[in-house]
């Protein structure tokens, strides 16, 4: 197991190179000067190539690009060119509502979605297993904002029962949890939905297999023959589909967290974007990139922990 962790991690790294290669080439293509966003539009030219001097933007591109990829290595992103505050600083302070957002919807749709993928697969071909897809495929169209619009207007217009804004008062754990609830069922419902339909196909895929006719014949309960036998061997899918789903929530929090203004990453680049502020986007982006590839990771060592004929392939 060791040798096979040594060796994922160590594809990792290029992984994570080019995507950060990618990150840098592509911020520095997108229209608009940094210096007139700080400065305003009327800037002169001499104050324009004085404030590119003092943020170094008038270096030659593989200069930027090495100190770029230093700063990385050592956690210094420099500072946001129209605040001025650390951009780390700023990072720290968003990343954990972002991922607080992220764990809660995939732990909904985890915990929901397994357990009913596997009710609609045991109830195949049924009313109950056709309304179960229609929903769960309902669940896959709906925009995630269109979603949260109406969560808001049940639960907080209508019902008035959960707050819709913020993450909260601090140090009230009563508080940030309610204002959760609402962000992390949005994310929730659509991860629900991915699971419910990977889950079904992957338990009818096995339910015809020669051990699980076994067990049934040595009379297993049905109970023990589905979550013992049939999903253990259905779960190296279910694991891809958590991966690759949880990147896609990741990417999903950033719609969630402004129209639930959660002050996270999501807001954080979004307010970067509309300043011109190539740093602060630049460094958002690279630790979205870092979150995905560390999923992946996570995700390919999963598979050795639970088949170890894995580690030798």
């Amino acid at each position: 197991m060791f040798a096979y962790t040594v060796r994922r991690v160590l594809a990792a790294i290029p992984t994570l190179w080019v995507a950060l290669t990618m990150i840098f080439i592509l911020v520095r293509v997108i229209p608009g000067d940094p210096s007139a966003a700080i400065m305003g539009d009327y800037i002169s030219e001499e104050g324009v190539q004085t404030l590119k001097h003092q943020m170094g933007l008038d270096r030659p591109l593989i200069e930027q690009y090495v100190e770029y990829l230093y700063g990385f290595c050592r956690g210094d992103f420099g500072k946001s060119l129209i605040t001025g505050c650390s951009v780390i600083e700023e990072i720290k302070s968003a990343l954990p509502h972002t991922l607080e957002l992220t764990l809660l919807g995939l732990l909904v749709g985890i915990v929901t979605g397994i357990p009913l993928g596997v009710f609609l697969a045991l109830k195949r071909n049924s009313i109950v297993d056709y309304l179960g897809r229609f929903f769960s495929l309902a669940g896959l169209s709906f925009p995630v904002f269109y979603t949260a619009v109406l969560l808001i207007l049940l639960f907080s217009i209508k019902c008035d029962l959960l707050p819709v804004m913020g993450v909260g008062e601090e140090g009230n754990f009563a508080s940030r949890i309610q204002h959760l609830i609402l962000p992390s069922l949005t994310l929730g419902l659509l991860m629900m939905s991915y699971m419910t339909r990977i889950t079904r196909s992957s338990i009818l895929d096995v339910l015809n297999a020669d051990y699980i006719r076994t067990a049934h014949a040595k009379g297993l309960k049905l109970k023990k023959v589905i979550f013992k036998h049939a999903l253990k061997n259905a779960s190296i899918s279910l694991i891809t589909v958590v991966g690759l789903y949880a990147s896609i929530l990741i990417g999903s929090s950033v719609m969630t967290e402004i129209v639930f203004s959660r002050p996270g990453l999501g807001s954080l680049i979004v307010g970067a974007m509309f300043n011109r502020d190539y740093i602060l986007i630049t460094s958002v982006m690279t630790i979205y990139a870092a979150i995905v590839i560390i999923i992946n990771l996570i995700t390919d060592l999963s598979y050795g922990l639970i088949d170890p004929r894995i580690r030798y392939e």
